[in-house]
C-alpha cells in the first residue's frame, strides 16, 4: 500500500510541460514477494521512474511506429544504446524524435543528425530537481514516518530510460538450453515481452572517470526478475527470503571496516538463485524436502563463485558481477563453514526463535527449553498454530491501516487523472476490497471539490470523473444538470460503494469483528432528513456492536465531513486544532467507531423526533456502555459521547421545565 501510494504521488505530480509524465514502477522484495514470512523481507521500497517523452532502442534498430497508452500524447526523444567496453554497461546517443500521425495513431521519426549523449547526473534539492546542461536522471533516496508506527520507511528512486526490446547484450538468453524446463515457455514470452530498462547509474570503476562518469548507464532486467521470481514455487520464495535473512542478520553486506570495498549484495543472492533454479531439477527442491540442506548447498556455491572471483550476470554473457575491487575473502570464508549443524542451530536461535518473540507469552517461555527433537518440533506447532489463529485479524489490521492510507492521500495530496488511473489498477491487484473502498473515497473527494470549487481548474474534478467513468465502474445518466444534483449523486454513489465494501468485510472477517453493514445507509438518511429510517438503522445497529470487542471506524478527513453534520465537524476541529498532525497518525482522534457514529445518529433521530423520556433514559444507558469500548487516548470517540449525552441531558432538562411549567399552570386553572 505504501508502495502504491508512493507510485501514484509520483504518477500524479504536475509534470514539466503538458506531455511530460512520470511513470513509476515499484521493483525489488515488495514485487518479487508473495509469501509473507513472520519476520521482515522488505528493507526498502524500490521504485523505477521513466519519463514518457524518452525512450531507448536496442543500436540499430529501427524505431517504433506504435507505442504503448502510457506514451499517448507524447513525443517521444529516442535513444539508440551504445555498448561501452563493459558488459551490461551503455551509453544512450539520441537519435530520433516521433511524431504522432493524427490518421492512423502510428509514429514517424525526424533523425537527429548530432545526436548528443545523454548523462545520468541530476542534481536533487528537497523536492526539486536541477539537471545539468544534459537532461538526465540519478539516484536519490527518501524516507517516510510509517502512520500506525511511527517507523522509519526508506524509499529508494531511480529515474529509468524506458526500453521496450529485450536487448541485445542479453540476445542467448531467451534461446539457451535449460535442461529442467525452468522458466517454461510463457514465462520467457512474458519476460521478452516486457523489454527491459537502462538506470542512471555508471559502473563503479568508472564513476570517478571525467566522462565515463557522466555518460555511463546500466541494462536493469528487474521487469524481468519480478515476473521470474513470482512464476517460483512457495519453497524457492522461502529459500530466497532464508538466504537474505542470513547474510542480512551476520552482516555479510556490510564492510566491517569502512575501507569502501564492495562485497556480497542482495543481487548475488538472487542471481545465485535464479540460476539454481534454471539449472536445478525441481526434484532437487521438492524430494527429502530439507531447508537447511538447499541452503547450505547454495551457499557453498556461492562461496565458490566468490573464491573464483566470478558471479555470472544470469541474463548477460559474459559480465562479471565480483572482480578484484571486491573484498570478499571473508564473506567466502563464513560461507565455505556454514554446514548443516550450524545452520540448523543458527535457524532456530535467529529466526524460530524471533519469530517466537511475536507470540504470546505462553508460547515465547516454550523456548526456554528446546533440547530435544520433540520440544522443539512442539514449540514450532505452537508458531505456526499462533500464526495461522491470528493471520485473518492481522488481515483485518491490515486493511483498517490501508483504509486510512488511502483516505489519507486523498486528502493530502494532489489528486490527477492519471494517480486516479494508477490507483485503481494497483489497488485490483493488491486487494479488490481496496479497490472499492478507494473509488467511494474518491467520489467523495470529486464532490468535496465541486461544492468548494465549482467547475474550476483545481485538480480537475470532471477530468477524474473521467478517469473513473473510463474503468467502467460508474455512470453518470442518473446525474442532473446541475452542481446540487451531481454532489448528491456523488455522495449517494460512494455510499453505494462504502456500503459494498462494508457488506465484504463482514463476509471475510465476521469471525474477528463485529461489523454492521447499514451505518453508512443510516448516516445518508438522516443528512436528507429521513429521520424515522436512519432511526431504524441506528438502533439495530446500536444493539448489534453495543458489545462488540472489534469494529470497523468512520473516518473524519474531509472527504467523509462533508457526510456529517456541523457537530461533529466542530469536534474535529477541536481536535486539530489541539492537535494539528493527528491525522498523520492511525488513532482515535481521526476516526469514530461505528458503534459511536450509530449511537449519535440514534439520539439525534430521537430528538428530532421527540421520543419519550424513557426512550432517552435507554439512550443514557447505552452511553454508559459506550463509554467504556475506546481506549482514553482515543479522544474523538470520548468527544462524541460526551456531545451525546449534553444533548441527551440538555432535552431531558428543556423536557422536565415544560412538564413541570405545564403541571404548576394546571394547578393554577
Amino acid at each position: 500500500m505504501q508502495a502504491a501510494a508512493l507510485c501514484a504521488r509520483l504518477a500524479g505530480k504536475h509534470p514539466h510541460s503538458d506531455e511530460d509524465e512520470v511513470v513509476p514502477l515499484v521493483t525489488g522484495s515488495v514485487a518479487e514477494f508473495y509469501v509473507e514470512p513472520m519476520l521482515p523481507y522488505v528493507g526498502d521500497i524500490d521504485v523505477m521512474c521513466h519519463r514518457n517523452t524518452e525512450l531507448a532502442i536496442p543500436r540499430g534498430h529501427p524505431p517504433p511506429t506504435q507505442l504503448p497508452a502510457e506514451f499517448d500524447n507524447c513525443v517521444p526523444r529516442v535513444a539508440e544504446i551504445i555498448d561501452s567496453h563493459l558488459p551490461g554497461y551503455v551509453y544512450l546517443l539520441l537519435r530520433y524524435l516521433l511524431t504522432r500521425c493524427i490518421d492512423d495513431g502510428k509514429y514517424n521519426y525526424i533523425e537527429y543528425d548530432d545526436g548528443w549523449y545523454f548523462t545520468n547526473k541530476i542534481y536533487y534539492t528537497g523536492d526539486k530537481a536541477v539537471s545539468d546542461k544534459i537532461h538526465g536522471p540519478a539516484w536519490f533516496t527518501d524516507e517516510v514516518c510509517h502512520p500506525s508506527n511511527k517507523s522509519i520507511v526508506s524509499y529508494d528512486f531511480v529515474q529509468c530510460k524506458r526500453c521496450l526490446l529485450w536487448p541485445s547484450q542479453a540476445a542467448d538468453w531467451p534461446t539457451r538450453h535449460r535442461g529442467y524446463g525452468w522458466p517454461d515457455s510463457a514465462t520467457l514470452d512474458s519476460v521478452v515481452s516486457n523489454g527491459c530498462d537502462v538506470v542512471a547509474v555508471a559502473h563503479r570503476q568508472c564513476r570517478q572517470h571525467e566522462l565515463m562518469g557522466k555518460l555511463q548507464w546500466r541494462l536493469s532486467f528487474s521487469r524481468a526478475e519480478i515476473v521470474l521470481i513470482n512464476s517460483w514455487m512457495p519453497l524457492q520464495q522461502i529459500v530466497y527470503h532464508m538466504l537474505r535473512y542470513f547474510v542480512k542478520t551476520e552482516r555479510l553486506t556490510d564492510c566491517a571496516d569502512n575501507s569502501g570495498q564492495t562485497t556480497l549484495s542482495n543481487y548475488h543472492i538472487k542471481t545465485l538463485m535464479l540460476w539454481a533454479s534454471e539449472m536445478k531439477p525441481r526434484s532437487w527442491w521438492t524430494e527429502h524436502l530439507n531447508l537447511v540442506r538447499i541452503c547450505v548447498e547454495l551457499f557453498q556455491t556461492l562461496s565458490v563463485w566468490l573464491t573464483d572471483t566470478r558471479c555470472p550476470h544470469y541474463f548477460i554473457n559474459n559480465c562479471n558481477l565480483v572482480d578484484n575491487s571486491f573484498d570478499v575473502a571473508s564473506v567466502a570464508s563464513k560461507l565455505l563453514s556454514v554446514d548443516e549443524q550450524y545452520l540448523s542451530s543458527w535457524f532456530v536461535i535467529n529466526y524460530i526463535g524471533q519469530c517466537a518473540q511475536l507470540c504470546q507469552i505462553d508460547i515465547l517461555r516454550l523456548f526456554d527449553d528446546v533440547s530435544s527433537s520433540v520440544k522443539l518440533q512442539n514449540a514450532v506447532s505452537e508458531i505456526v498454530r499462533w500464526r495461522l489463529n491470528t493471520s485473518l485479524h492481522d488481515l483485518w489490521w491490515s486493511l483498517f491501516q490501508s483504509e486510512f492510507f488511502i483516505s489519507l492521500y486523498l486528502s493530502s495530496h494532489s489528486f490527477t487523472p492519471r494517480s486516479c488511473g494508477y490507483w485503481m489498477n494497483e489497488l485490483r491487484m493488491i486487494d479488490k476490497r481496496l479497490s472499492v473502498y478507494f473509488l467511494a473515497v474518491a467520489l467523495l473527494r470529486v464532490s468535496r471539490k465541486i461544492l468548494r470549487n465549482g467547475f474550476g481548474d483545481d485538480d480537475r474534478p470532471m477530468a477524474i470523473l473521467s478517469a473513473i467513468l473510463n474503468c467502467n465502474v460508474l455512470s453518470l445518466h442518473k446525474a442532473g444538470p446541475n452542481t446540487t444534483e451531481l454532489v448528491e449523486f456523488l455522495q449517494m454513489s460512494a455510499i453505494e460503494h462504502l456500503t459494498t465494501y462494508r457488506q465484504l468485510l463482514a463476509r471475510d472477517f465476521g469471525s474477528v469483528a463485529t461489523i454492521v453493514t447499514t451505518d453508512l445507509e443510516a448516516l445518508y438518511a438522516y443528512k436528507r432528513g429521513d429521520y424515522q429510517r436512519c432511526l431504524q438503522l441506528s438502533i439495530q445497529n446500536v444493539h448489534a456492536l453495543l458489545y462488540a470487542d472489534c469494529m470497523p471506524e468512520f473516518p473524519t478527513f474531509p472527504e467523509f465531513i462533508q457526510l456529517l453534520d456541523d457537530n461533529i465537524v466542530s469536534l474535529t476541529a477541536l481536535t486539530l486544532i489541539s492537535n494539528h498532525n493527528c491525522r498523520r497518525i492511525v488513532n482515535g482522534n481521526v476516526c469514530i467507531t461505528q458503534l459511536i457514529l450509530s449511537l449519535y445518529l440514534m439520539t439525534q433521530c430521537q430528538l428530532k423526533l421527540h421520543h419519550s423520556v424513557k426512550s432517552l433514559a435507554h439512550t443514557l444507558h447505552y452511553i454508559e456502555v459506550a463509554r467504556r469500548r475506546p481506549p482514553r487516548e482515543f479522544a474523538l470517540n470520548h468527544l462524541t459521547l460526551k456531545l451525546i449525552e449534553r444533548n441527551v441531558l440538555f432535552y431531558l432538562n428543556l423536557t422536565l421545565k415544560a412538564t413541570a411549567r405545564k403541571v404548576m399552570f394546571e394547578m393554577l386553572q
